[in-house]
């Protein structure tokens, strides 16, 4: 029977979830003719776990997909429900905005944007295999034998991959939130060579808002002055609700230990290796022990539900152990569950099978992204997913692919790790895993990456304006500062007396007078020194300043680091063949063909012995030639 061929693209997105609907919209917003397929469209962008943005070292994620041109940040501005900055008290390095969103809203306004994308379809069904001819990719197949033909594929499939849920004894093959599963794709990705890796998440139960006493409880109030995503919303709406604090006890303690005998985490019936830096409640009680309390926050799911989600809860325990322990918390006596808490089980790859620019190594036109990747979040896979869209469409346009390294983003630091080093559990970004965290702030990442998003073509005049403009204010506001001399007076002397600032006896630049602890920019409006700008342009100014002396430091360590980066590692080098390499070593570095010799130091099994033994090896080599 011949094919019959459903349609012809350049790029195919399968999945849309946060990281498809980003590859999508990248891929068309490049000018590729782009399909993005779903199981079911109703659940496109779905926020299944907790329905927030951002948070730490996610919201410079979701800053950075801005500043190169993404969706996610103007999607969460659109819907927020309450914002907040968190890590306020611990400098600027590890700033993060967290948004509550309205989970509804955020599907739809994400649904209506891939909807009405100019060369983007958006179709409902279920690819079960993709189609190859030489190791390369030429399309899809899906459940309704139509076959799609395209140039190049980006699997996005997050936790749909034989998902199976599993609650206390129960366990049936799921997506998330009760949705169909992709139960054929996974033994075709086996079928071509691809190694896959089994991955467990869990979400916590909804309880009703009606059943919920909240005067028991902490009120977590979102900023009174609040800081969007997009470095292109100008008006941000208000703070609509708030969120609760609430802590286990004793005997919710109790309750979790004499049960831990029916947990599918301890029982065996779960095999999947589950996130260390997000668990179970049961596993925090046993691995804390010492810990008389753990925190949960009881979080809105949107304006129009009465839905309220138990962050810190998740569990996949029995429903009657679950009502036992939501029920033991203050003001959660009476506690109605709308939906319990379970866990998903799930397909994923390998992530050290992929070159830096999300290409499977052995497949060509084969990209991946998201949680197949062995990440978590939303954050995380969007992140992945406009990159994979990005170098689907360099590829195709036959031009260099965008590959962010740690010194740049976020986002390089995330994909490098997955790349070079795997993960043997879902992978979360977090502040500590970026080494130069001090420039990778969440208020530069226009700064760092706009120009790089309209090299590639993602960045419009409009946000290029906005930028050369911002970028400009900061750039005379410095020489501003530098050249201003307040002489000493009675107006400077009562003004540093208020703040209690050391005394001058000479002039003082304003740029020195800023570099003081206890002087913030704010404060120049006091003594009719401030410029009147803008809120984000005064707080970098401001940061650029304290942190002078920290961030050439920084930048020099950038500059060491780079270097290594520079020296590329021929694809095709035979490390059996150099002498002085362990035995670990040439097999890690044959396996995983390091593209640079900063991306092979970072291999685990590779020492820096080996690294110098690299280094001669490749000076032999150029002086030969």
């Amino acid at each position: 029977m011949d094919e019959f061929i459903g349609g012809e693209y350049d790029v195919i997105v399968v999945g849309a979830g946060h990281a498809g609907c980003e590859a999508a919209l990248a891929s068309a917003r490049l000018g590729l003719k782009t399909a993005v397929f779903c199981l079911n469209l109703d659940s496109i962008a779905n926020l299944p776990c907790n329905p927030n943005i951002g948070g730490t070292a996610k919201g410079q994620l979701v800053r950075e997909i801005d500043a190169l041109g993404g969706q996610m940040g103007l999607a969460a501005d659109a819907t927020f429900i309450q914002s907040k900055i968190l890590n306020r008290g611990k400098g600027p390095a590890v700033y993060s905005l967290r948004a509550q969103i309205d989970r509804r809203a955020y599907h739809s306004h994400m649904k209506w944007t891939l909807e009405n994308q100019e060369n983007l379809d958006v179709k409902q069904a279920e690819v079960t295999e993709i189609l190859l001819e030489n190791k390369k990719v030429r399309g899809v197949k899906v459940h309704t034998e139509a076959v799609y033909l395209c140039k190049a594929v980006i699997l996005t499939t997050g936790t749909y991959l034989k998902g199976r849920i599993v609650i206390g004894k129960t366990s049936f093959s799921s997506g998330p939130d009760g949705l169909l599963p992709a139960n054929h794709l996974s033994e075709n990705l086996k079928e071509l060579g691809i190694e896959l890796v089994r991955f467990k998440t869990g979400t916590p139960a909804r309880v009703n808002r009606r059943s919920i006493d909240f005067s028991k409880m902490v009120e977590q109030p979102g900023d009174d002055e609040i800081t969007p995503f997009s470095f292109m919303t100008d008006e941000i709406k208000e703070n609509q609700v708030s969120c609760y604090l609430v802590h286990t006890n004793k005997e919710t303690h109790r309750i979790i230990e004499e049960n831990l005998h029916r947990s599918p985490l301890y029982d065996g019936e779960i095999v999947g290796v589950g996130p260390r830096y997000c668990p179970s409640i049961e596993v925090k009680i046993v691995a804390f022990k010492d810990k008389e309390s753990h925190q949960v926050f009881v979080e809105p799911m949107g304006l129009d539900t009465q839905e309220m989600y138990l962050q810190g809860m998740s569990t996949s325990m029995p429903m009657d152990v679950q009502i036992k322990m939501i029920q033991s918390l203050p003001g959660l006596e009476n506690a109605s569950i709308m939906r319990p808490a379970y866990a998903i089980e799930y397909d994923c790859i390998n992530p050290t099978q992929l070159k830096l620019s999300l290409e499977f190594k052995e497949l060509d036109g084969l990209f991946f992204a998201g949680q197949i990747n062995g990440s978590s979040g939303y954050e995380e896979a969007a992140a992945q997913g406009i990159i994979a869209g990005i170098n689907a469409a360099m590829k195709i346009k036959n031009r260099e692919p965008l590959i962010l390294d740690r010194s740049q983003a976020y986002i390089g630091v995330l994909i490098d790790d997955l790349v070079t080093k795997g993960t043997n559990e879902p992978y979360r970004m977090m502040t500590s895993r970026a080494e130069y965290r001090l420039w990778l702030r969440q208020d530069n990442a226009d700064i760092r990456l706009t120009q790089l998003g309209r090299d590639i073509g993602l960045v419009g005049d409009e946000r290029y304006g906005r930028f050369i403009k911002k970028k400009q204010q900061i750039e005379e506001e410095h020489i501003r500062l530098k050249n201003t001399i307040l002489p000493p007076g009675e107006e400077i002397k009562s003004f540093l007396e208020r703040h209690h600032s050391a005394k001058i006896v000479s002039g003082i630049r304003l740029y020195d007078l800023l570099k003081r602890p206890e002087i913030d920019y704010a404060h120049l409006k006091e003594i009719g020194q401030d410029a009147g700008l803008s809120r984000e342009v005064a707080e970098q100014v401001a940061i650029n300043i304290k942190y002078e002396g920290y961030l050439e430091r920084q930048m020099a360590q950038i500059r060491q680091f780079k270097r290594m980066e520079k020296r590329r590692l021929p694809q095709d080098m035979n490390y059996s063949n150099i002498h002085g390499l362990s035995l670990e070593a040439r097999q890690k570095l044959s396996s995983q063909k390091p593209e640079s010799l900063g991306q092979a130091s970072r291999i685990s099994g590779v020492s820096p012995a080996d690294i110098s033994v690299l280094l001669v090896y490749l000076e032999t080599q150029k002086r030969r030639s």
